[in-house]
């Protein structure tokens, strides 16, 4: 079992459900996001004690991700310190330092929002909750059951897509690094605050 250079988050503690899910700290917010748009599952619940979030990890079997050093600390072997400070930066931290390997059909697949599944929507069961226009000329929908966002394949996704894409093709490009050798490189993708 081989540890992160940053965290302590060794692959045997969580991987006996096979995908990792992950509680995220308050200071990555953005990266909660970001995996679940990568179809992680993913909680994230704002300004929240440390011991809540410990518990949570513990509890659930879900991967602490944090910026906080003495959090990770404490954690042990259910976290990775996130040292990046770019958005898409953290993202290959945690793609590359979890030797994560998302699979095409689970991205978009959960509520940006609030981390539930996305659910086929009946094209007539949104009209009058999507814009017409996007009513008129999107055939798939689906929806988050808890908070009733609708989500179509429409721009935005794409923009989403695009940016994860750069991340995905390195990650399957080469094996990854020995974890001694990894350092957090940012990629020229969206301006900071597009996600």
């Amino acid at each position: 079992m081989a540890r992160t250079p940053k965290g302590g988050y060794t692959r045997d503690a969580t991987m006996a459900t096979g995908t990792p899910k992950f509680v995220v700290d308050t200071m990555l917010g953005k990266l909660a996001r970001w995996l679940r748009a990568l179809g992680c599952d993913t909680l994230y619940l704002g300004a929240v004690e440390d011991h809540h979030l410990l518990h949570l990890a513990r509890a659930e079997a879900r991967i602490l991700l944090t910026r906080d050093a003495r959090l990770a600390r404490e954690a042990g072997s259910l976290a990775l310190l996130v040292t990046a400070e770019r958005l898409e930066s953290q993202i290959s931290e945690v793609i590359e330092g979890l030797d994560l390997s998302p699979v095409e059909h689970e991205l978009l697949s959960r509520c940006l929002e609030c981390n539930d599944l996305l659910e086929d929507r009946a094209k007539e069961a949104v009209r009058g909750l999507v814009p017409e226009h996007i009513f008129s000329t999107q055939e798939r929908f689906v929806g988050c059951p808890r908070c009733a966002k609708i989500y179509w394949q429409g721009s935005h996704a794409d923009r989403i897509l695009a940016r994860l894409a750069p991340l995905l093709r390195r990650q399957r490009r080469a094996p990854s690094p020995p974890p001694e050798a990894r350092e957090p490189k940012g990629l020229p993708l969206l301006p900071e605050g597009e996600g």
